[in-house]
This record gives structure tokens, sequence and C-alpha cells, in this order.
């Protein structure tokens, strides 16, 4: 019984008729004798993959109707230009239609289940029916309840109504209900349902009667909820069983006299356990097989629903990995017969393979046959000789020689023979005609393996005289997480430091030239800097054209003073070179790059756009620092105490400017009953916590040495004078820049105020404001900066135009600046 895969089981015998063998010359034989338990149901992970696609297809066409309103308009207008072709149906009621649909489809579904005594399959689908309706109208009602009209006016139609009833129901609950009555392949009535949704919904988009986009909606949402509750119930299993896996093997020669189904081991996941009994199959059910003879076999069945999650994570990896081929397998029959061709090929290679007999295919499943008695075993990894290691590199560079590449060598590959020869196995993912990146990859993930298993110095040792230096050098550019399987990950002798020690060994072979120009080979498509850029220019983009207010804008600068909004812009600069000062002075001379500071701080000025103030520039002096040489752990001390600096700067200066100008604006700012209400909650929450004992020993056992390490790496950043005292001072320009820029502004519309004050009010309004996770602290900085001023005595108007004022100054004209400092950064490796 498979856990997550199979359910229902019902044991089953198997007995030839007589009039099978009663002439037959071999009717003396014994009947075979076959356990077997076949499933009524397994579980399809393509069930989740569909409704996924099918939740991003609506989402999508609500955002295009939403954002692109015009072409979806056209769309929609040239859809029923076709009405005057079925312009005698606008006679007929739409509600009849629907009926008729409903009624023509669900009748017929349900009497083939109930035909097929598919009870449970029937109720399954009545409630998946009954679902779709509350679902769709669920999502009509938050819709509508949304009051946005944008959102609500292209899904409205003539025979549909804000509220509940905004999305036509019928698609919804029509498509759940086909989605669990299928799949379609096994199910005539199933099929020709779909076909009669599909053309009563064209009929119905071209009469006008629903807009395309509610209807594609509709159909979506109950796409979704048939799909999962499909997933979770299971679907008919349509692959070889029992007779049927007797009947495979005898069409190639094999007369079963004996059949058994192996106790399927799990790993803690749950999915079927991939075995060397039968070269590494992932989510295969092993059987024993003897035949007539006394001969013995191991055979290996897999089924397409299983094989569905291995297709999706080849898929992955083939949109992960870039410069590299992946194989994608799309059914159990594609991945079965490559297996089949890859292991002969490395046989007809002279390498030592499991000994395979041949394939056959029923049904949606594919039979893959080994002979018993030459199959790779378990290879003792804590017993490991150098000679082993070095011939595991020599049959992969054996294989290489012949084209072959493996692309996922992981702890379970590596085995021996029944002769002790070592072997690697599981060249199901692999190929053949294989590219250089290929075979670099290879040998990168057998070399990081045996070097977690044995340490670094013993790989690189054995790689050296079975490979050579120069092909080892060539490694060094493909050494990186990204080429690293997961399972070798998980080993206990995986440590963050093993890439970067395996880099530095092999760089250290190179000549020194050479190793100064290495970089690294791109492998990852999707890594974290590039997530992060599209993230920042996605959210950029969305606060551009969503916030931005041009006109006011353009109003606030015409009427302003030139050269004092270009002091204000100058200020903005220097307020840079302020923060560039204390950050720099922190870091040692070695690893300090002047304009790369100067940059990264400028940079900062894009991340303000998509990030709360404050997060920005710390995620920014974050990388600048790691890729500068510090360690995570070093990186952040220094940026903690540029965080410590500017902050208590900050501090010191409001209470010294607040002291001698005598402003009482600080207590009045702050809300008392806010502040002590969250002092409260937060204090709650953590006694909370730390009352419960597992989250106590956590927080003692785990993060707290964590913390004291930390702490301590902080006091020593801050326990150098003359590191302080400049660092001090370049929080000091930051401040008074950032202060004198606002008052610049006001200078600017001949409001002549005093600039300390005006520096006290600014900091304190802007901290305030700031403190708003909103990116920049757009929004809050504006009201909170005219408020405050307002409030002091200058005029409103002059305190929200000179606010508009330095805005640009101190943000909007930061974005293509601070992305063109971060494109630079990104050029020299810097960020």
């Amino acid at each position: 019984m498979q856990w997550g895969n199979v359910t229902h089981l019902k044991p089953i015998s198997y007995v030839w008729s007589k009039s099978t063998v009663s002439h037959s010359p071999e009717a003396n034989k014994p009947k075979p004798h076959i356990d077997d338990v076949p499933p009524k149901r397994s579980r399809d992970f393509a069930d989740l993959t569909h409704a996924f696609f099918a939740l991003v297809l609506g989402i999508g066409v609500i955002l295009f109707s939403v954002y692109l309103h015009g072409t979806a308009s056209g769309v929609e207008s040239d859809v029923r230009s076709a009405r005057r072709v079925v312009s005698w149906l606008m006679d007929v009621p739409s509600s009849l239609l629907q009926q008729l649909a409903i009624v023509c489809i669900t009748v017929s579904v349900l009497i083939q289940l109930l035909a097929s005594k598919e009870w449970l399959q029937s109720v399954v689908s009545v409630v998946s029916l009954i679902f779709g309706f509350f679902t769709v109208w669920g999502v009509s009602a938050l819709i509508s309840n949304s009051g946005n009209a944008m959102l609500i006016i292209p899904l409205q139609s003539n025979s549909t109504s804000v509220g509940t009833g905004l999305l036509p129901d019928f698609y919804a609950a029509m498509a759940s209900f086909l989605t669990v009555s299928g799949p379609r392949r096994i199910r005539s009535c199933t099929k020709w349902g779909w076909n009669v949704l599909y053309a009563v919904a064209m009929l119905m988009v071209v009469l006008s009667w629903n807009s395309l986009a509610g209807a594609i909606a509709s159909y979506a949402i109950g796409r979704v909820i048939g799909m999962l509750i499909r997933f979770a119930i299971g679907t008919q299993n349509n692959g070889a069983w029992g007779t049927q896996i007797e009947q495979s093997l005898r069409s190639i020669g094999i007369d079963v006299s004996l059949l058994t189904r192996r106790v399927a081991p799990y790993v803690d996941s749950g999915v079927l356990k991939a075995t060397l009994d039968d070269d590494l199959i992932e989510n295969s059910r092993i059987y024993d097989v003897v035949d007539y003879e006394g001969t013995q076999y191991t055979v290996s069945v897999l089924d397409n629903q299983v094989h569905a999650a291995g297709y999706l994570n080849q898929v992955w990896q083939w949109l992960r990995l870039t410069g590299v081929s992946m194989r994608r397998d799309r059914s159990s029959v594609d991945a079965m017969h490559h297996h089949y061709a890859m292991i002969l090929g490395l046989s007809n290679a002279g390498l030592e393979t499991p000994n395979v007999y041949g394939v056959a295919d029923y049904g949606e499943s594919s039979i893959l046959v080994f002979h018993r008695n030459h199959m790779p075993l378990e290879c003792n990894q804590n017993t490991m000789s150098d000679h082993d290691m070095e011939a595991f590199m020599e049959y992969l560079t054996a294989a290489h020689r012949h084209g072959f590449t493996h692309r996922r060598i992981t702890p379970d590959t590596l085995s021996r023979m029944e002769n002790n020869q070592p072997v690697i196995a599981g060249w199901q993912n692999g190929d053949y005609g294989s590219a250089s990146p290929n075979f670099a990859l290879d040998k990168v993930q057998l070399l990081v393996l045996l070097a977690t298993l044995n340490g670094a110095d013993r790989a690189v040792a054995c790689a050296r005289r079975t490979w050579g230096d120069e092909q080892l050098i060539n490694l060094a550019p493909f050494v990186q997480k990204a080429a690293v399987p997961a399972a070798t990950r998980a080993l206990p002798g995986w440590d963050k430091k093993m890439l970067a020690d395996l880099r530095t060994r092999i760089s250290a072979l190179a000549p020194q030239n050479v190793a100064d120009s290495m970089e690294k080979v791109t492998l990852s498509r999707f890594s974290f800097r590039s997530f992060f850029a599209i993230a920042l220019l996605v959210v950029a983009v969305y606060v551009v054209f969503t916030q931005i207010q041009p006109a006011e804008m353009i109003k606030a600068v015409r009427d302003a003073n030139l050269a004092m909004a270009l002091v204000c812009v100058a200020l903005g600069f220097i307020a840079w070179l302020g923060s560039a000062i204390t950050l720099g002075v922190f870091m040692d001379s070695d690893k300090r790059n002047t304009i790369g500071l100067y940059c990264s701080q400028m940079a900062s000025g894009f991340t303000a756009v998509s990030m709360p103030a404050g997060v920005g520039p710390a995620f920014v002096n974050l990388q600048f620092l790691r890729k500068s040489g510090y360690r995570s752990t070093a990186a952040t001390a220094v940026m903690s105490a540029v965080w410590a600096v500017q902050g208590g700067t900050t501090i010191v200066l409001l209470l010294t400017i607040g002291l001698f100008t005598g402003r009482n604006t600080l207590s009045g700012m702050i809300p008392t009953n806010t502040l002590i209400m969250v002092i409260a909650l937060v204090a709650l929450v953590v006694s909370a916590a730390m009352a419960i004992p597992p989250v106590r020993h956590l927080v003692t056992e785990k993060y707290l040495p964590m913390a004291k390490a930390y702490a301590r790496n902080l006091v020593d950043v801050l326990a150098r004078p003359k590191e302080l005292a400049f660092g001090i001072a370049g929080a000091l320009v930051l401040n008074l820049a950032t202060g004198l820029g606002f008052w610049a502004a006001l200078m600017a519309f001949g409001c002549y105020a005093n600039p300390i004050e005006t520096t006290f009010i600014f900091l304190l309004a802007n901290t305030l404001g700031s403190a708003v996770p909103t990116p920049g602290g757009l929004g809050a900085v504006e009201a909170a900066l005219s408020v405050a001023f307002t409030a002091v005595g200058i005029p409103s108007t002059i305190a929200v135009s000179a606010t508009l004022v330095y805005r640009i100054a101190f943000y909007w004209l930061r974005i293509p600046v601070g992305a063109l400092a971060m494109k630079w950064l990104d050029k020299h490796n810097l960020i």
C-alpha cells in the first residue's frame, strides 16, 4: 500500500480459465502465483499543477481586463461580431440554455458513473458541483464588496448583477463537476460534457449574455475547486497490476511462475524511496518475478500518475538552471524507454551496468525488467578509500568519453557491483550527446559529494590524480550551490563553507593571473539577486505609475526658486556622502572601495521605491559588505554599527536642538496611548512565548548564543574611538544635510525659517513618517512633513509645495540615479 498514493485497496486473486490452457502443450504447468494488490484510486500530482495554472488563468484574466481594458474590450467585441450567425438564438432565454446544458451534462455523466458502480465518484462529483456554486458566489461577493469599479465593470454582463451574482455561476459549477467526474480520457460522457460547456460558453459570450472575462474567471474557479477535490480523493488507476504485468512480461518472453510485489520503503515525505534494485527509478513499484525455468528477475513498474511528480521536478530543474540541458520525460513510457537506452549505451561503452532484460508497456504504465543476479549494491560511504573515490571519478570520465552525462549524482548513486567494482547508478535523468557544461556539472556534483563524505583535501587530491590539474581548474567556475543536488547538501558533512573551501583549493592550483580572472559561470536562472532586482522593478513601476502626481509636482517646481531647488538637490548628494563616511570608517582599509562606497549609498535610493524607509539602505549595505569580503556575522555587525551610530546621532541631535530651541513638539507628536499599548502587547507576547518550555529552550539554546556572538562583534566594532568619531561625523553630515535640504525647499518658496528649528521639526516628522511600512515612507512622510510644518505656523500651501520639492530631490530623483549606481555595483561584483 502506497502512503498518499493508493487508497481503497482490495485483494484479488488471479486464475487462468481452462479454455486458455486445456489445449496448450504447457497445460501441465501450474497456474502462476501472483501476489499483488491493485488500487482503485491513485492521487495524481498533475492535478495540483492543473489547479495552480487554473488559478493563474483566473487571476490573469481579471488583471488583464482591469489594466488592459481597451484591449480586452476589443477582443470581446471581435468575439461578439459573430452574433449575426446565431442571431436566431436571441429569442431563447439564457437561463433556459444554461438549464438545458446542466441537465444534459449532469444526467449523462451520472448515468455513466452509476452504471460503472462508481458510487463514491458520483457522490463527490455532485458535492463538487455544489462547492463550485458556493465558491463562485463567495468570490463574486468579495469582488462586489471591494467597491472597485475598475474591477467590477469588466466582469459584469446582461445576465449578471453586482453581488453574489457578479460572475456567471454556471461555468464554475459545471467545471468543478466535470473535473471531479473525470478525467476525460477515461469517460466519454465527461469528454462530451466539456465540449457542450465550451459551446455554451461561446454562445453566451457571443450573444452578450456573459462577459468573456467573467466566463473565463468562473471556469477557472470551478477548475481549481475540482482539481483540489480530485487530488484529495484520487483518480481511477489505469496502470498495469497483477495479471496485466504477467501478460506484459509474457509478451517479451518471460513465462511468469511467481510474481510478488515488494513492500515499498518510504522516505520521510511519504514518497516511495528509490532503491538500487531497479537502478533508482523514482516512484516505481518493484516486483520479484521467477519464471518456470527458475530465472529470477526484478520488475520495475512506473505509472503515469506517480511519474507526474518526477516530471515536474525535471521541469523545475530545466527552468532553474541555465546553460545546461535537462531532460523532460512527460510520460512513464518516455522515462522508462530512455532509461533502458541509457543502460544499454553505457554497457556498450564497456562500463559495468545493471543487467537489463527488456521493457514493456501496458495502459498507463511502463515496465522495465532486470536480471536479479547482476545489480548494483549499496556502498558503505563511511569506509570509502582513496582508490574507491578515484574509481568513481574514472567511471564518470569513461561515460563522458562516450557522450553520456548523469546530471543528478547524489549519495544514493554511489554503489558497487557484486565484484566490488565501484559504479555510479541511477542514469534515468541523464542523457547522451551532451555538451561541455553538462560534463563539468557532473564532475562538480561528484567532487562536492566526495568532499562532503570524506573531506575536501582527500577529494581534491583524488581528483588531481584522476582528472589532472587542468581539468580541475576548469571546474572552478561551476563550483556553486546551484550545481549541488539537495540530497548532497542534506549530508551531515555538508556546511556552507564547503563550496568556498573547494574553490579556494582549486584556485590555488591555477596561475595567479588565471585565478584572479576566474569568475563563476551563471547556472541558476533564479538567483536571489535576480529575483530581488525583478521585484524591485515591479514595485518601482507600480509606485511610479500609481502614486506619482505629476501635475502637482510640475506646479511646485515651476513656482519654486530654481537656485534654492538646486541647493536642495545638492544637499541630497551631500547626505549620501555622510552615510558613505559612516559605513566606510567601520570597514577595513584593504576592503574599502571609495567609489563603491558612495555608489552603494546612491543605490539605496533605488531600493527606497520598493522597501520601507531604512530597510532598503540596510539591505544594500549588507550585500555590499558581503561582496567586499565580510562574512555574514561580521557584515551584520558592521551594518548594525552604522545603524546604531546614525540612530544614536539622530536622537542626540533631536534632544539637543529641542532643548536649546524650546520646542515642545516631541511630547505632542507621539501618541501616548498607542505607545503604551504597543509596549504592553510586545511584552505580553514575549512573556507568553517564554512561558512555553519548548519556545524558551529554543530561544536560550539556539538564538541567545547567536545574539551574544552578534553583540560581541558589534561591541568590537564600536570600541574603536577614531572610527567611532568619524562615524558620528558622517552621521551628522547625513542628518544636517537632509534637514537643511527641507530648509532649502522652504527657501525656494520665499519662506525664511530658522534652519536649526527647521532641521529639528523635519527630523522628528520624517522619522515618524518613515516608520510607516510603505516604500520609502511614501504618503506617510509627505503627510507628516506637511502637517508638522503647518502646525508650527508655516502656511499650508508653502508647506505642501516645499514637501513636494523636497521629495522630488530626496526621493524621486534618487530612483534613476540609484538604478545607475546599482548597475555599476553589479558590473563590478559589489552587490
